[in-house]
């Protein structure tokens, strides 16, 4: 029996988790274990995705919870060491560039577990950035790299990874999106209007930014009288406008909810005519279903969606943001295609990988 034990903790990690987690499933021979660490708490950002991925409940829950970067990543090695110890799996599979990936796979090195990391070498060159951080180093420590895309394998190979160590497998988030497109498409559509604008802002550097949310707030306020504007808004960023003392009005084509669970968020996706974001996911699940996407930063780690997607970095420049709306209001928008190996069988070569 080989055990495998999957560590999730952030939104991102549920939708590549899945399709790993029911690749493996199929094989004998196979035990899995998933331990959520907690990261994210709020049931629309966490536990709603397990019902609508699939996947079981997870088999044990760190519940680390909020803090500092610091706090979340000491928290998750504390806890997350025992039981590695008690399981002692065959192998840890660990996801995409959050606090739990690189706490994770730090415990296994020093306790000689091989360590998997699906999503490997993604760059953005922004030390900055936390998640650069992350990347860095969970791929010096991991024993298999499955990336999803060619430029991952040439900056593993520069930064002195092994080649026979480096797996280009494709994307697993679509494999997701593909399994769950036709669910998706099936959702309510009643008070959707025909064409929106769909907008996701999480990043600190972002929305912690008081001054720029504001200004952005009032942009996407301005040019929603010409195409409507839906909003699903981040905690985080809903509690730096509070702070703030800035008042959001539903009115004039702008709507903000509440986070929306994975299938809600994806139908609006493959509706929406632009997407605005800083998210890094959201900047593949456009490149693939064919939606103009707006980055909202100076860089990104997956440039294949600049190079072959619909994806355009605007910077922070709110004057960017409004311009290339306008480009999409008049019918301009970015055209692309959909990069290699994105063909919803990602999870199944690293299945085979594993196995082999």
């Amino acid at each position: 029996m080989t055990t495998f034990l999957h560590v999730v903790g952030a939104r991102p990690n549920f939708m590549k988790v899945a399709p790993v987690f029911h690749a493996l499933a199929h094989l004998p021979g196979i035990r899995q274990l998933i331990v959520h660490t907690g990261q994210h708490y709020d049931f629309n950002m966490s536990d709603v995705f397990f019902q609508q991925l699939g996947i079981p409940a997870p088999d044990i829950n760190l519940k680390v919870g909020p803090g500092s970067h610091a706090q979340q990543t000491s928290e998750i090695i504390s806890r997350f060491e025992p039981v590695v110890e008690q399981q002692r799996p065959d192998w840890v599979l660990v996801y995409g560039d959050v606090n739990s990936t690189v706490a994770a796979a730090l415990v296994c090195a020093k306790l000689l577990i091989p360590v998997a990391h699906v999503e490997a070498g993604l760059r953005s060159f922004d030390r900055t950035m936390p998640e650069e951080i992350n990347r860095l180093l969970t791929d010096q420590m991991a024993d298999l790299l499955f990336t999803p895309s060619q430029d991952g394998n040439e900056n593993l190979m520069r930064e002195g990874i092994p080649s026979g160590h480096i797996h280009l497998v494709g994307n697993v988030m679509i494999d997701t999106l593909i399994r769950m497109l036709p669910v998706a498409t099936q959702q309510k559509s009643a008070g959707i209007p025909e064409r929106f604008a769909l907008v996701t802002l999480h990043r600190p550097a972002n929305v912690d930014d008081t001054c720029w949310l504001g200004k952005t707030i009032e942009m996407l306020q301005t040019i929603s009288h010409d195409l409507p504007v839906i909003f699903p808004m981040h905690p985080r960023t809903r509690k730096r406008l509070q702070e703030s003392g800035t008042y959001i009005s539903n009115s004039n084509g702008l709507k903000v909810t509440e986070p929306l669970p994975y299938l809600e968020f994806l139908c609006l996706q493959t509706r929406a005519s632009v997407v605005i974001t800083d998210s890094g996911g959201i900047q593949e699940e456009t490149t693939y279903l064919g939606v103009p996407c707006l980055t909202v930063r100076e860089n990104t780690e997956r440039p294949v969606t600049l190079t072959l997607g619909t994806n355009t970095l605007v910077g922070r420049s709110v004057e960017v943001i409004e311009r290339e709306l306008q480009n999409v209001i008049a019918g301009r928008a970015k055209k692309g295609s959909i990069p290699p190996l994105w063909d919803g069988h990602a999870a199944e070569r690293i299945a085979g990988t594993l196995l082999a």
